[in-house]
């Protein structure tokens, strides 16, 4: 099973964009993207320095658009990924390349979406100096209770020990005075503490926006950071893109949910090798592939080929009929004290129809758009997976 991944903020590099730009076409979405991103993509992605790509303004939609043209390149007709790709993820703005990639938001949406994401997270960074701080090794329980201790927070867990910690300057010179037994610390040069609370000004302008984004369920499992867990709902996953700007990243969720799901193979689009780094660390035996420039193609076709898996549930439904497993763990049908909800009852948007419990969580899920329970996919009680499908909807306004 293929999961495609797409790489956060600091993994760009001066001029990694320039070899994808002798592909027929690329220049000109390029230059349409720039025109929605109001920057300059082409001259940022290959002449600007390293210093003037990791302005948080510049860097994330320079990283969305490189995300999408490989992805493009690799997949001329989308349709062909939503057949083969098991699932998607992103690493903090990699989200956005995601969701582009699932057919959840356009393109257009992302690169707007990620324009103003940008601006306000570097405004939100200039009203107090932070930073943020990775912690290699250590102990886990005693890495988090020594963030804990000096006020920081823990905005990027990344599994295969390596955790990131986030707030003022002030807070991360005591932590380097004091660090963690046995752990290696690593300043990260980045322009704030993102993920953390000092991003609060930036989901509100995220939300304001989000709520006139034209969202539809993604077409493939979109696995999110918030949790690790499955979204099935495009409105459900544009509302987590806007908390995620201040919520902590858990990859490592993420790559437990890939486990689950059951990967073979993960291909990380550019600027790529971050990614699949903390992959082989964490999952042994998965193979990994970082498609960094266009002379990667035939290999990456060839890796899409021994992992891709043809006809996958969600690809064979129309997506947005189906209510899906968000994580691993046993499905409790209906809602207690609720009426049956049997085949032919009538449900009203936002009816809530079934829970899904793990150690790891409860979430109750709700029928979104409403419309007539044609089948249960699944008996109360049985054991899922993550993605599964758990109930099929008849939309209201359409025949059987």
């Amino acid at each position: 099973m293929l999961v495609l991944v797409a790489p956060g903020q600091g993994a760009q590099s001066p001029g990694f964009l320039a070899p994808w730009l002798d592909l027929p076409g690329v220049a000109d979405r390029l230059a349409w993207w720039s025109a929605v991103a109001d920057l300059d993509l082409v001259h940022y992605g290959t002449e600007a320095d390293a210093d003037t790509i990791r302005d948080t303004a510049i860097a994330q939609p320079l990283l969305v658009a490189s995300g999408v043209v490989a992805a493009l390149a690799l997949f001329p007709h989308p349709a062909e990924a939503y057949r083969v790709v098991g699932a998607a993820a992103g690493h903090s703005v990699g989200e956005l390349t995601a969701a582009a990639g699932t057919g959840a938001i356009t393109v257009e949406s992302a690169m707007t979406l990620v324009r103003e994401r940008g601006r306000a997270m570097a405004e939100a960074a200039a009203v107090t100096e932070t930073s943020m701080t990775a912690i290699l090794g250590g102990d886990r329980d005693e890495v988090l209770a020594k963030i804990a201790e000096y006020g920081l927070t823990a905005a990027n867990d990344n599994g295969a020990g390596q955790i990131v910690a986030a707030g003022t300057v002030e807070q991360l010179a005591a932590f380097h005075a004091d660090p963690p037994a046995k752990a290696r610390l690593r300043a990260l040069s980045v322009a704030g503490a993102f993920h953390t609370k000092h991003m609060d000004s930036a989901v509100d302008r995220m939300a304001l926006l989000a709520r006139g984004v034209p969202a539809r369920d993604p077409r493939i499992p979109y696995i999110s950071n918030r949790d690790g867990a499955v979204v099935h709902s495009g409105r459900e996953l544009v509302e987590r893109l806007v908390q995620q700007v201040a919520s902590p990243v858990r990859w490592d969720l993420c790559m437990q949910t890939m486990g689950e799901l059951g990967v073979t193979g993960v291909l990380e689009v550019p600027p790529a090798g971050t990614l699949t780094g903390l992959v082989k660390r964490a999952l042994p035996g998965v193979e990994t592939f970082a498609l960094k420039t266009p002379d990667d193609l035939d290999a990456a076709r060839a890796f899409v080929a021994r992992h891709g898996v043809a006809g996958h549930s969600m690809a064979n439904s129309p997506t947005w009929r189906l209510i899906v497993a968000p994580f691993s763990g046993t499905v409790r049908v209906g809602v207690p004290g609720g009426d049956p909800i049997e085949p032919g009852t009538q449900l009203a948007p936002g009816t809530e129809v079934c829970a899904v419990v793990s150690r790891r969580a409860e979430q109750t899920l709700v029928a979104e758009h409403g419309g007539t329970v044609l089948e249960w996919l699944v008996e109360d009680g049985d054991p899922v997976a993550p993605g599964q499908p758990l109930l099929r909807i008849h939309p209201k306004g359409e025949a059987h």
